[in-house]
């Protein structure tokens, strides 16, 4: 069973019960690299194994990148 995302903008399907951190897995994101924003509302990193996924939520993800 899957659920519909939009995740930056993007319609995306992924497995039921999917936590922020299993998506951020999926798509191959380092938690200590990233910002997210869940439904509107700036998660802290420990929240993201507890918040589960439903469908139709919007997740907006800020990877930061190092350089100079």
């Amino acid at each position: 069973m899957s659920i519909r995302l939009v995740v930056n903008g993007e319609d995306r399907q992924v497995p039921f019960s999917l936590s922020v951190a299993d998506l951020l897995v999926d798509l191959e994101l380092e938690t200590r690299r990233v910002a997210v924003e869940h439904n509107c509302r700036v998660l802290k990193r420990d929240e993201f194994p507890a918040v589960i996924l439903a469908d139709g939520d919007r997740i907006e993800i800020v990877h930061f990148v190092g350089g100079g």
